[in-house]
């Protein structure tokens, strides 16, 4: 089992950068694939961006491609979210996600572990 932690989110303004950072207990973090999704008021659950257990794969949604760039350190058990060009459209909840299933990895349903979720809200 796996208990992820978020931390990093914040209020930023247009064109701004954030980093987020998700936390994970366990040994076999190595072996989970790892997304970020995010959730905005009133709307549904989206993918961001996911990526494989060697951090050599990745994918992202088409309206963060370009801006957003995941990573993760399998030595300290932490996938990061590195957040560039923030527009307001990106302000919503944040959730990290593992899975070790190798399909379908842009729906939610393909997760089995959740983080608690951490606020991003890009104004001015």
């Amino acid at each position: 089992q796996v208990q992820l932690v978020e931390s990093g989110g914040g209020l930023v303004q247009p064109g701004g950068s954030l980093r987020l950072s998700c936390a994970a207990s366990g040994r076999t973090f190595g072996t989970y694939i790892m997304g970020w999704f995010r959730q905005a008021p009133g709307k549904e659950r989206e993918f961001v961006t996911a990526i494989n257990w060697s951090g050599i794969s990745t994918y992202y949604a088409d309206s963060v491609q370009g801006r957003f760039t995941i990573s993760r350190d399998n030595a300290n058990n932490t996938v990061y979210l590195q957040m560039n060009s923030l527009k307001p459209e990106d302000t919503a909840v944040y959730y990290c996600a593992a899975t070790q299933k190798r399909t379908y990895l842009r729906s939610h349903y393909a997760y089995d572990y959740w983080g608690q979720g951490t606020q991003v809200t890009v104004s001015s």
